[in-house]
């Protein structure tokens, strides 16, 4: 997963994604130091880099790296940051925040400027400002920045360092090209053949049967620790209300039912809805024409039909219902028309309509006990609303003091429930099919980035339901003591021990064919029958085909390489060593007006551009000067890694 997550980084697509949420933490950050006292030199455990003239700070690899796990997080949720830094993601990190400073400072020193109406601009197209009318909103804005932890000025910085980018990269990168010949070569590689054989030296051949000293074992796990590190886990704690834990008593008086239906004596008035069946046309001449038809005799579906129209009918409305639906003239003319009959043609906002009464329903007025029963249920509700609200500010009251989620749990009598050790991924830990309370869910993501003991209250997913919770335990990322996985250390220990003598086998073979031995030759001369060799005949063409289902690594080797070549490639999980040997090659050839051609050139595009954008970013942090401070990211790389 590591592994693929860096290759995302690394693409064309993943990396201007990652620069873009880098840049934004990053800015939270930078404007505090560079308003600092002139700085010269890296010396000092405060920085960790001098770029141009511009000091990075310690603070700021340290956020942006957390915001880069929680990036990292929504694709891995148990990742943690010790298995960050040792996949080499924190380099990623580095290097991105020193490109970004460097582009910055060669930017400005050309004189490229972002105004203030240019990145305001730039605010208002951002869809997470804007409303539900999808207009910019103050409001939205700064709860959007609130959310993230940022404010109107980080903001700005950062949207005025990616302007600053485009400027100076679009002229860079407006059109690359890949050229003619270059692209039907690659184009041709299609068409390509392979043949060859991939043999598999397996490690389970040379393992050692026997135990391993304890010794042998304890420094075998020392050196291999971070394969047996178990991710973070969080006890959750939580206790949840809703109106069922409303204890007052709620039921309406009968003073306050007589009350609502005096101020609601229109509702329970006596009342007329109509169903109707219509069509709209486009002119008045055309409506009254189909009328006067369909009062003839003809049926208004007939007639909808015989002009091109289609009809559609309506449920029972009252007057008010039918004109939301359409408009108040259409509405009145309805409602004077008689069951059965034509309404007088009325105009819609896109025609005329053409309707006919389907249905006439009177419903009679109620009187007070008539009506009682619905107005109890509705003051109940709104009592029952209002109560959960009020119930809720109180323990959020509570929360806010400081009070703990057991002290609030007993003064409002909840039952408080606490979870068996989870995963980030909401499993328990060493136990993938045991049951988590489903209340969890929702606050899952949030109980992994929250304090330990530090209770939150959220709705639980309407506006009924709420829940307490916090995090009553941290379990950090770390190897256990030997103690508890010996089994498993002393498996790892034998696959180990056996990959190493199958990596001599599978050396031993190697040398032979580059000495001009067969392959099949220099297999058989081990003597060993349980060799796995698997002959290999495939097209490009054919392998790309797999690349939903992923293609095995020695198949990507086996047309990476030269023909007449062996390669040796370790298998994953120390399973054994890959002995790839490509016999044959047969080239496509290519007509030079295939459309093939044009395709390539076009796919290539995007890869041209990342590439010449990585060139140009390359060239540019020469050019400003990296001073890098070597004991200062150590510093924050072992404080990441839990190591100080």
């Amino acid at each position: 997963m590591i592994s693929s997550i860096r290759r995302f980084f690394q693409s064309k697509l993943g990396l201007p994604i990652f620069i873009g949420f880098l840049v934004i933490v990053a800015l939270a950050f930078a404007a505090a130091d560079i308003t600092g006292s002139t700085f010269g030199g890296v010396a000092g455990g405060d920085r960790i880099a001098v770029v141009g003239d511009e000091r990075v700070p310690a603070s700021e690899l340290e956020s942006t790296a957390q915001s880069a796990l929680a990036q990292v997080r929504q694709q891995d949720p148990t990742i943690g940051m010790p298995e960050f830094v040792e996949q080499g993601l924190l380099d990623e990190v580095l290097r991105q925040l020193f490109d970004q400073y460097a582009v910055g400072n060669y930017a400005e020193d050309l004189g490229l400027r972002a105004g203030r109406n240019l990145v305001n601009s730039d605010i208002l197209q951002i869809p997470a400002f804007r409303n539900v009318a999808g207009e910019f909103d103050e409001q939205v804005y700064q709860q959007a920045l609130r959310a993230q932890g940022l404010s109107d000025e980080m903001l700005r910085g950062d949207l005025k360092d990616g302007l600053l980018q485009q400027m100076l990269f679009r002229p860079a990168l407006a059109a690359p090209q890949l050229s003619e010949r270059a692209a039907r070569q690659y184009a041709s590689l299609v068409l390509e053949r392979r043949r060859g054989a991939i043999a598999l030296i397996p490690s389970a051949l040379y393992a050692p049967e026997g135990e391993p000293e304890a010794g042998e074992l304890a420094a075998y796990y020392e050196d291999n620790r971070s394969q047996f590190r178990r991710p973070e886990r969080r006890v959750i704690r939580f206790a949840t209300f809703g109106a069922d834990t409303v204890l007052a008593d709620l039921e309406p008086t009968e003073e306050e039912i007589a009350a609502r239906y005096e101020s609601n004596r229109e509702a329970f008035s006596a009342r007329e809805r109509r169903a109707i069946t219509s069509f709209v046309v486009p002119t008045e001449e055309a409506a009254r024409s189909l009328v006067e038809r369909i009062r003839g005799g003809l049926s208004l579906e007939a007639a909808a039909q015989q002009a091109g129209f289609q009809v559609s009918s309506s449920d029972l409305r009252d007057r008010e219902a039918m004109a939301n639906a359409t408009n108040f003239a259409f509405a009145e003319a309805a409602f004077a028309a008689e069951k059965g009959g034509m309404v007088e043609p009325a105009r819609g906002m896109l025609g005329w309509y053409v309707a006919r009464i389907d249905e006439v329903e009177q419903i009679p007025a109620r009187t007070l006990s008539e009506a009682s029963e619905e107005i109890t249920q509705q003051i109940l509700q709104e009592k029952r609303a209002a109560a959960l609200v009020d119930l809720s500010a109180r323990i959020e009251d509570e929360l806010y003091d400081g009070t703990s989620l057991a002290e609030v749990a007993e003064a409002f009598e909840l039952e408080v429930t606490t979870t068996a050790p989870l995963l980030a991924n909401g499993t328990v830990f060493g136990e993938p099919g045991a049951d988590v309370p489903r209340e969890v869910g929702p606050v899952l993501e949030t109980a992994f980035e929250m304090e330990e003991s530090e209770p939150q209250l959220a709705a639980l997913g309407s506006a009924d339901r709420f829940i307490i919770y916090d995090v009553s335990e941290v379990i950090p990322s770390a190897a256990p003591p030997l103690a508890e996985i010996r089994d498993q250390v002393t498996a790892a220990w034998r696959r180990a021990e056996g990959n190493a003598k199958a990596r001599e086998v599978a050396r031993r073979v190697l040398e032979k064919t580059r000495e001009g031995t067969d392959f099949a030759d220099a297999l058989r001369a081990e003597e060993e029958p349980r060799f796995q060799v698997q002959p290999v005949e495939l097209s490009r063409r054919e392998l790309l085909a797999q690349r939903g289902r992923g293609i095995a690594p020695p198949l990507v080797l086996l047309f990476s390489m030269a023909q007449g070549s062996t390669k040796l490639l370790e298998a994953p999980q120390d399973i054994g060593w890959y002995l790839v040997d490509l016999e044959e090659v047969e080239t496509g050839d290519i007509a030079s007006d295939d459309p093939v051609i044009a395709q390539t050139r076009q796919q290539f595009a995007p890869t041209l551009a990342e590439e010449y954008r990585r060139q140009l970013t390359r060239a540019i942090r020469d050019e400003v000067g990296v001073e890098r401070n070597e004991d200062a990211i150590e510093a924050v790389r072992r404080r990441l890694a839990g190591e100080s």
